[in-house]
């Protein structure tokens, strides 16, 4: 299938998709993502997985934008890193994308929701690395 968008990444239909695993204990994160036609789905969970978030990115090849609408669960904070995985995939692949986010840590500290926020980064970071185009 040929892009109409400059520079969009493209995905292989039946892929069985991406994996992967960042951090350790309690602050591991987890993320899936797989090709649904010519989007992407990214799922970011941890060992507690459940829907906390889910974010959709969108790129709008006139303006050069990304941008995301969040739906989270009441009394769930997962919105954060699902619109910042979203907007980040979406404006790095030039392609729409949905963010699932589920990451629970029983009595969190600061330092632990910062890590799992770095691991999050780390694990999106790799994927828009396998995923996007070269050069």
């Amino acid at each position: 299938m040929t892009s109409t968008n400059p520079g969009q990444a493209t995905f292989p239909l039946n892929k069985p998709g991406w994996h992967w695993e960042v951090g350790n204990g309690r602050c591991e994160v987890r993320l899936l993502a797989f090709s649904m036609g010519q989007e992407l789905v990214v799922c970011l969970y941890n060992g507690n997985a459940h829907l906390g978030a889910i974010a959709v990115g969108e790129y709008d090849p006139v303006s050069g934008r990304a941008s995301t609408s969040v739906i989270t669960r009441t009394g769930h904070k997962d919105d954060a890193v699902a619109v910042e995985t979203a907007h980040t995939i979406a404006k790095a692949t030039r392609n729409a994308v949905c963010v699932m986010a589920g990451i629970h840590i029983d009595n969190v500290t600061p330092q632990e929701i910062q890590q799992v926020v770095e691991n999050c980064r780390e694990a999106v970071g790799e994927l828009v690395e396998k995923i996007t185009p070269k050069g």
